[in-house]
């Protein structure tokens, strides 16, 4: 039941709720308040005062707009509505002895700051400061904590907002950091001085508004004004967050999240924010042949011809890898079927329905998760598949939802839950006394997926997914996957079938899978990874932040990601190398240009062009079997290497050995 209240701001009458904020209320007249302690997603903690307003016939003194909700203000002697000023005498006498006040230890590390240029204190020291301070004494100095290799810290620079201690308790569910001491002795620590135990850590960057908290592989490196910014999408796992990548000259020097309410508000994942040193290292930047058992640099125009003399005649298999955008798969698949060959995408073993988009993405939107009262997860690890879907259900779950999980025992999700057993038992027990229940969300994995019955566990939790009322979402690994699902890049049988008798193996960056001996294997991928060692001829592709393409994440919502830099030496973008080696087969693809194959793509899959827009999928419940004895495995073994461009990262492989050894660490009682 909406709560409307009329109140003046500065002249202007609006209309709000009346459980906003002041802060809010201002923000909807158009009228933008300096703040440090305030975040949207973000308990309020009114410690940073930057943000008085003068509530006029309230106390004779200011008051914190992010603390006082319009329903608390008194309407005027006659009924009139309250009214708030948010640039009188008194607040801007106000505001500029919490600068002063701010200012009192700050160091003057402008110069040498990581923060400078896009630092809150220097924006608002610049609007409410004054040019001179009343305090002569020396400023205070505090120690660096060690939050490990990913967030740099300088405390001295620290103004006690706590946006870094509210984000790490409340979002990414770990207690690891909190404050100490009183009045000029207060300090942000970490509990016994450990690092940061969350794959979440990096967003605490963003938040802080001063230069407390930087970025370790980032720092000293560029200043914001030096890079080129582009708005793109992440393929690190299946959530499709959006992103901001940040380049100088030819490199990324860094990645930032997007605000997206539908996807990943305003966070991404450590793997998402520091993988780009893996775009610098282990790249193939030019084609190679496999000649007389070793592989030898060669032009173009010879690797394309050795690629299409073994096509030709030969029964082929193409096989589709985790980072693909939607475009060149498409191209594939016409290429290899007009050689009367196979495609298969579904390269982690789990042999999803095809025919049937329900019982491939769900008919859930990730946002459902927030107003969820009952949440399933059925053999998934979402703290490791998609760190930034596991916040958001942590957040359903901090107000008042139900978690229960139906997978490998003793997970940590940074909340708690029903733990109903290990496999596919307990889920057709699950099913069974399943009752109607409000705003129930089931979430499937790929780890209940990889075993062969995939078929039987979607059935089953499609029919637990009725018996509640709810919605259903398919949670996937792969940020192809969808994608490819929707222009049917698929064998029936699955990977073996598609396999089976081929002479010729198209691997388009599939670097997950073991392809034994006997085929001859044409690699079309960004990395000299596994599939580049198995490979006789070596096409050098662009990877994600190299060209533009299209990928449909894991609620099936297509998004657009943009060419950030151009690929290295002679690596060309993945349709483009498609399109010439169909030439070169003889059998021309029938598109010149990127906008050509889009136009085609969507011809033949129409819902595509609705891009950033989740369809909606006609609910077609299979037909319940009853489930084997098997137990659900994990889905993902290591958060920080499951892909060729994280195990191309120095940074991913120290955060992997660093997970590796505080998950064998014995505890004073072992």
């Amino acid at each position: 039941m909406s709560d409307l209240r009329k109140i003046i701001i500065d002249d202007n009458e609006v209309e709000v709720e009346g459980a906003m904020t002041l802060i809010q209320a201002c923000e909807e007249a158009g009228v933008e308040i300096p703040r440090f302690c305030y975040h949207e997603r973000l308990s309020i903690a009114g410690n940073c005062r930057m943000c008085l307003v003068e509530v006029v016939g309230g106390p004779p003194k200011p008051a914190a707009s992010c603390a006082m909700q319009v329903r608390d203000l008194r309407p005027g002697p006659e009924g009139q509505p309250p009214v708030v000023k948010t640039n009188s005498p008194m607040v801007n006498k106000a505001r500029e002895g919490v600068m002063e006040f701010m200012l009192i230890n700050h160091p003057l590390d402008c110069p040498i700051c990581d923060q400078g240029g896009e630092c809150d204190l220097q924006d608002q020291a610049m609007a409410y400061g004054i040019s001179d301070t009343r305090f002569k004494e020396a400023k205070r100095a505090v120690d660096d904590l060690d939050l490990g290799p990913l967030v740099s810290t300088t405390m001295t620079r620290c103004i006690s907002c706590t946006r870094c201690v509210r984000f790490t308790t409340e979002v990414a569910g770990i207690t690891q950091m909190g404050q100490t001491g009183r009045g000029e002795d207060a300090e942000i620590t970490s509990y016994l001085n450990q690092t940061l135990d969350s794959n979440l850590q990096g967003n605490i960057i963003d938040l802080c508004p001063v230069g407390a908290l930087t970025s370790k592989p980032y720092a000293f490196t560029a200043r914001p004004w030096e890079l080129s910014k582009t708005e793109t999408i992440d393929v690190m796992d299946a959530l499709g967050s959006n992103i901001r990548v940040d380049t100088k000259g030819r490199e990324v020097m860094r990645v930032l999240p997007r605000n997206h309410d539908g996807v990943n508000e305003e966070w991404i994942s450590d793997k998402t924010r520091f993988v780009w040193d893996g775009l610098r290292r282990q790249r193939l930047d030019r084609p190679y042949v496999r000649v007389d058992g070793k592989l030898k640099p060669a032009s173009w125009g010879e690797a394309l011809a050795a690629a299409a003399g073994a096509m030709k005649g030969k029964k082929v298999a193409a096989l589709v890898g985790d980072l693909a955008p939607v475009e060149a798969i498409f191209a594939l698949k016409q290429l290899v079927e007009g050689q009367e060959g196979n495609i298969e995408c579904r390269t982690n073993g789990a042999p999803l329905p095809t025919d049937n988009r329900s019982a491939y993405v769900g008919n859930a939107a990730i946002e459902d998760v927030d107003t969820a009262k009952a949440i399933y997860l059925i053999g998934t690890n979402p703290r490791v598949e998609a760190p930034v879907l596991n916040a958001r259900i942590r957040k359903a779950w901090a107000n008042g939802a139900d978690v229960t999980v139906v997978g490998p025992k003793g997970m940590d999700l940074t909340y708690d839950y029903n733990f109903v057993g290990p496999g596919r038992i307990p889920l057709n027990n699950l099913v069974g006394n399943a009752s109607a229940t409000d705003d129930a969300v089931v979430i499937v994995g790929q780890g209940a997926l990889s075993e062969g019955d995939a078929e039987a566990v979607i059935a089953q939790a499609m029919a637990l997914t009725d018996k509640l009322g709810g919605k259903m979402l398919l949670l996937h690994t792969a940020a192809s996957r969808v994608g490819a699902l929707d222009v049917g890049a698929v064998t029936a049988g699955g990977m073996s079938a598609a396999l089976e008798g081929a002479e010729v193996v198209f691997n388009l960056g599939a670097d997950e899978v073991e392809i034994g001996d006997g085929p001859f294997v044409i690699y079309q991928g960004s990395h000299g990874d596994r599939g580049a060692h198995r490979a006789d001829v070596i096409l050098p592709a662009a990877a994600y932040t190299e060209e533009n393409g299209l990928f449909v994440n894991t609620e099936g919502r297509p998004q657009l990601a943009m060419r950030a830099g151009f690929a290295p030496g002679e690596a060309k973008e993945n349709w483009a190398i498609l399109r010439a080696l169909s030439a070169e087969l003889g059998a021309t693809l029938g598109y010149d240009s990127l906008a050509q194959l889009r136009k085609a793509l969507v011809a033949e899959v129409p819902h595509l062009a609705k891009i950033d827009r989740v369809p909606d999928n006609d609910w077609k419940p299979l037909e319940v079997k009853e489930l084997g004895k098997g137990a659900f495995r994990a889905a993902v073994d290591d958060f920080y290497l499951t892909n060729p461009i994280a195990r191309a990262s120095e940074l991913m492989a120290e955060l992997s050995a660093a997970a590796k050894a505080r998950a064998n660490q014995k505890i004073a009682a072992e």
